[in-house]
């Protein structure tokens, strides 16, 4: 069985994902994946529910997470502020 680095596990790259940390090789960004912990799911079942992520992708992805959390948090803010506004826009159009 061949070694995986971990730290080639999480990648930004620009013009995917809006440059943001997502787990490489996927779709899938370390915002979507905390998102999914804060909400009670335990590494085991987000890999468990996402077949395509390995349980060692998951804990990569909240190690970068947990390490970046300022940074993360603010992106999430900020994340939440701007669909909120978009919804708003669209409640008062009608």
């Amino acid at each position: 069985m061949a070694q995986v680095d971990v730290g080639s596990l999480i990648v930004r790259t620009p013009g995917i994902k809006g440059g943001t940390p997502h787990i490489a090789g996927t779709g899938v960004t370390v915002r979507t994946v905390a998102r999914w912990y804060k909400l009670g799911m335990s590494p085991e079942e987000i890999a468990s529910e996402n077949p395509h992520l390995s349980l060692a992708q998951v804990y990569t992805a909240l190690a970068y997470y947990h390490a970046n959390r300022a940074e993360m948090e603010a992106e999430m803010a900020a994340d939440e502020a701007e669909s909120d506004k978009i919804e708003r826009e669209h409640m008062d159009v009608t």
